[in-house]
């Protein structure tokens, strides 16, 4: 059985978590923030702090995704790997507009991580033998 979805939404995280790097380099530069500095103008704060959450969100994302897609299968995982993405964007438009309205996205995040999470124990139970 092939996992055609889920790797095609493991390279959609990758290239918003790529999108969201380059935000922070170049808030870096435009706000004249040398490294290892992470003090600036709240428009570097912001970027910084999407960026380095996605980071955090990744560690329980990329196992979830994975277990989902060998227990439960492929689109079940891309379903929920694809609410995580989206999830994301809205959290970075969010935060680089104002950090309060971080929230929507951060609860998008976090439905989709927890989706996963169950939908590898529904996986694991629907074939324990």
């Amino acid at each position: 059985m092939g996992m055609h979805w889920t790797a095609l939404v493991s390279l959609a995280a990758l290239v918003v978590y790529i999108w969201m790097l380059a935000n922070a380099g170049h808030a870096r530069g435009k706000y004249k923030v040398a490294a290892p500095s992470v003090d600036g103008p709240l428009e570097f704060q912001s970027a910084l702090r999407v960026q380095a959450n996605t980071v955090e969100q990744m560690v329980v994302f990329f196992p979830a995704l994975w277990m989902c897609a060998a227990y439960l299968g492929d689109v079940w995982a891309a379903a929920g790997g694809l609410i995580w993405v989206v999830g994301r964007i809205v959290y970075a438009i969010g935060y680089y507009q104002a950090p309060e309205k971080r929230s929507l996205g951060f609860g998008i995040t976090a439905f989709g991580s927890v989706a996963l999470m169950i939908g590898t124990a529904v996986g694991i139970f629907l074939h324990w033998s």
